[in-house]
């Protein structure tokens, strides 16, 4: 018995024996005389056990029996489950178990088992809160977020982007590292999915705002000097969308808290899918998006949607792509990093005079293509042909011959395909879009 209930227990043997009245008894103890009455007769009868609940001693219906107990402490230790937060681990304890539970009832059984929550509450930073826009599609904070998704030491950035009114995830894309085609992919699931959105809140990283902006002095600013747009300012100028650079994190803390929530789930649900490359990773990204926007997204202070359709004549791919200019030769010839490329000839390529400036479009979508005044041409590699070699000077033949594996025997020049050109101009786009900058 419990100390209240030996309390109570003397306090009723008092009252049977007559050393205190029944009004006494129930002001000692707190509740009735006709309480008290009862109790006095139980005791009568029972004897201590009286007072002792009669479920004391049962197991609750409701609680969980021993074998999924087991199980539950069982996959919480195992390799898959032993990153996830408790929450996440109740849900996909229903999703892929058939085990529905409490939040409070998984948070005892585990504790009690000692296994903490890798997600435990962290002490509260106070800080001001911006309210959210009205509309879905007025301010999207992009960011991409290092990080080893897979597990191990390899670390791969996910590109994303979050819409501030209703906090749902309207693209992810994964690549090796930060880089210019990872956004470009990004923004045209957007556009694909969502429309042209009003504006787009990002850090100050090169791929979204030009270093030798903050160089620029007030007199040469006051003198009209200018930074370059990148090309992901350009290309989001040409979709009449709004780029506005932060300060600081905590300025987009939106997207700041997806990384931090993101870095948390994702890694588990990769590894119960046994998802382990970023192909992988893209194909199923989609459906997670719909999934998380499901669980997490909010109504928006105004319904209706302020992205804009996709004008029919605008083709994306020859704007989320490379531009830069370069000039012609006589012969419609022009050089790209190195490499010679041809117009290709069609009904109006002879439009474009020689020595004219161009524009280069290059992307993996599509390769190499020109623009000429709101005209695009396709381009192939071309190689010049090169000078006849001197005839060499005749010498006084001698008796040495050099051996089979003697380098002079392989010295013949190797003719490359065109599948190996392809190749090339493959890597070479792959180098130019997945580099830190552009």
């Amino acid at each position: 018995m419990s100390l209240k209930q030996l309390n109570r227990l003397d306090i009723i043997n008092k009252a049977i024996a007559g050393f205190m009245t029944v009004s006494e008894a129930a002001s000692a103890l707190g509740i009735s005389e006709r309480q008290v009455k009862r109790l006095k007769k139980d005791v009568k009868l029972n004897g201590p056990a009286a007072l002792v609940h009669k479920n004391s001693l049962r197991k609750p219906a409701c609680a969980i029996p021993d074998d999924t107990a087991s199980k539950i402490v069982a996959l919480k230790k195992s390799k898959i489950y032993e990153k996830a937060n408790f929450n996440h681990f109740k849900e996909l304890l229903l999703e892929h178990h058939d085990i529905k539970i409490s939040y409070s009832a998984l948070h005892d059984l585990l504790t009690s088992n000692g296994i903490k929550s890798p997600k435990s509450r962290r002490r509260f930073k106070p800080h001001r809160r911006r309210k959210r826009k009205k509309q879905a599609g007025l301010l999207l904070q992009v960011d991409a977020s290092p990080f080893a998704w897979f597990g191990g030491r390899a670390k791969y950035a996910l590109h994303g982007a979050i819409d501030d009114a209703t906090g749902q995830i309207t693209a992810l894309y994964m690549c090796k590292n930060e880089c210019l085609f990872g956004y470009f992919q990004m923004l045209r699931s957007i556009i694909n999915d969502f429309g042209l959105p009003v504006s787009l809140y990002s850090d100050r990283h090169s791929i979204f705002r030009s270093p030798k902006a903050d160089k620029i002095s007030i007199e040469d600013q006051l003198a009209g000097v200018t930074a370059n747009d990148t090309q992901f300012g350009r290309a989001v100028s040409e979709l009449g969308i709004t780029l506005i650079p932060a300060r600081s994190p905590q300025a987009k803390g939106r997207i700041e808290r997806l990384w931090e929530t993101l870095q948390s789930r994702l890694p588990v649900e990769f590894a119960v899918r046994n998802i382990k490359t970023m192909e992988e990773a893209n194909d199923f990204l989609p459906s997670y998006i719909f999934k998380f926007n499901d669980m997490f997204s909010v109504e928006p202070e105004d319904f209706e949607s302020a992205f804009r359709p996709v004008p029919e004549r605008l083709n994306l791919d020859y704007s989320l792509c490379i531009k830069e200019q370069r000039s012609l030769d006589r012969g419609g010839v022009f050089s790209y990093y190195n490499k010679c490329f041809k117009i290709v000839d069609s009904p109006y390529s002879n439009m474009i005079p020689p020595n004219s400036k161009i524009t280069v479009l290059a992307s993996p979508n599509f390769g190499i293509k020109v623009q000429y005044k709101n005209f695009v041409f396709d381009a192939v590699r071309f190689f010049k042909p090169k000078k006849a070699a001197a005839a060499p000077k005749e010498k006084p033949k001698t008796s040495t011959i050099p051996a089979a594996s003697h380098p002079w025997r392989n010295c013949s020049k190797h003719k490359t395909p065109m599948e190996e050109y392809d190749k090339e101009i493959l890597a070479m786009l792959s180098q130019i879009f997945k580099k830190g900058y552009a």
